[in-house]
């Protein structure tokens, strides 16, 4: 944890790089710090995962309107101040990697950030000790 899940209309796909928007949401996630200035997210945890709609209808779909809905799963514990920071930084990437096509085409982007209380959380992962204890 945490996951940053992104679905979307394949009809965005010509007009921008999807894989290169999950890195740079990646490196956005992975700047984050708390007030005390320790690394929010682990490193080893840290996941960005899009996914096309295999079908999709956008509002009246009298035209070619595309979405990209945001979803960040992550523990609960964080201070509000810091969610807020982190959404603030996560919609700015957004932002900036869709500047050069917003004003070309309609899209859609929702996102949202979901603190839960986990029923069962189990981890099995090899890639923590890679990057060694958060910062």
């Amino acid at each position: 944890m945490p996951h940053l899940v992104l679905l979307y209309s394949p009809n965005i796909e010509p007009a921008t790089d999807m894989g290169a928007l999950c890195r740079q949401l990646s490196d956005t996630m992975l700047a984050q710090r708390d007030d005390g200035g320790k690394q929010v997210f682990p490193t080893g945890g840290t996941r960005v995962l899009a996914f096309a709609a295999a079908h999709h209808a956008v509002a009246d779909h009298q035209q070619d309107y595309a979405f990209i809905y945001l979803n960040l799963r992550m523990a609960k514990g964080r201070p509000a101040a810091l969610q807020q920071r982190i959404g603030e930084a996560l919609i700015a990437a957004v932002r900036e990697h869709l500047a050069p096509i917003f004003h070309e085409r309609h899209i859609g982007v929702t996102l949202q950030i979901d603190e839960g209380h986990e029923v069962f959380d189990a981890k099995h992962s090899n890639l923590h000790p890679l990057f060694g204890p958060p910062a």
